[in-house]
């Protein structure tokens, strides 16, 4: 569907990826629709191409027939952004492109694609429905990621409306750095909501998500105020050098410890999203880490204990 500034976000939104069968954000078989845009920049983030509302240029070299076989794309590139690089591969000025993606209709092996499809309700809600045996078997549905789909207020509400119209069952993970009353409105269609919590210090969450946590934690304590029979499952990404401790896992265990229908998860840290980096033209922020098995043990001991003093 052709792009447009005046598309009604009610109705339509952009969408970067529509995952079959996962049992990981939600109960039962589920799918996950990711949407675009995130007000939070994660060093570690697994899905670079979400960050941005846009509709964004990737390239895959390892998929590039060559600029000795093909030069379809440079022929194509309206603003000189697409040039001949090393190695017979292209090379791409992220300055200069202005994400027309005449490039990616042009591109014969599909090295180059684009991160963001707009799509209306209807058109996601059509894929998600081709599971829906599994949804009945199994107590599954759709779940919202991105990104964060609230950084799409109407047409995450409108999708999860719909959603629970057509009888699914709903699910989201969030962020929780939006506007209450976007929050809020969210709620009243939700089966469950997934809350990320990453670190209760504000000037370390800030510094590597960009953001402070202060209105992620109010937002927090005012949804389980208003809706303490809605089901909250608490993430925390388990991150080397920002997190990987117990000073900061025990705080965020005393925060939601005895807030209503709660539970907790750590996830510990991972590189599968790296690639991504280097498809859409940037740099991995954290280099070359890796989490202690030992210390993760560790923090998962304490979560354990927490909870089973309740």
């Amino acid at each position: 569907m052709a792009l447009s500034l005046n598309y009604d976000k009610n109705k339509y939104g952009h969408v970067f990826n529509i995952q079959q069968f996962s049992i990981h954000d939600g109960p039962g078989i589920r799918t996950l629709v990711f949407l675009k845009g995130c007000p939070l920049q994660c060093s570690w983030c697994s899905n670079p191409e979400s960050q941005k509302p846009q509709p964004e240029l990737g390239y895959n070299s390892n998929k590039c027939l060559g600029t000795n076989k093909c030069i379809r794309c440079i022929e194509v590139c309206i603003t000189g952004a697409i040039t001949n690089g090393t190695e017979n591969k292209i090379t791409i000025d992220r300055a200069v492109c202005t994400n027309c993606l005449l490039c990616v209709d042009a591109c014969p092996s599909g090295a180059l694609n684009v991160y963001g499809n707009l799509m209306s309700i209807d058109q996601v809600l059509k894929e998600v429905e081709k599971d829906s045996i599994f949804y009945t078997r199994s107590g599954g549905g759709i779940s919202l990621s991105g990104g964060e789909p609230l950084s799409q207020p109407d047409f995450a509400i409108g999708l999860l409306k719909e959603a629970k119209r057509r009888r699914m069952n709903t699910a989201m993970e969030t962020c929780g750095y939006t506007d209450w009353a976007i929050l809020n409105e969210a709620c009243q269609y939700l089966n469950l909501i997934i809350f990320d919590i990453k670190s209760m210090d504000s000037k370390k969450h800030k510094r590597y998500t960009h953001v402070s946590n202060e209105l992620i934690l109010e937002n927090f304590n005012k949804l389980c105020n208003k809706y303490p029979d809605l089901p909250k499952l608490v993430r925390t990404p388990v991150i080397p050098g920002f997190n990987d401790n117990e000073t900061d896992i025990q705080a965020i265990l005393d925060f939601i410890k005895d807030k209503p229908n709660v539970k907790y998860e750590l996830l510990p840290y991972h590189r599968l999203g790296t690639p991504k980096y280097e498809y859409i033209g940037r740099d991995y922020p954290l280099g070359d880490i890796k989490i202690d098995d030992e210390k993760m043990n560790s923090l998962k001991e304490l979560v354990e204990k927490t909870f089973a003093k309740e």
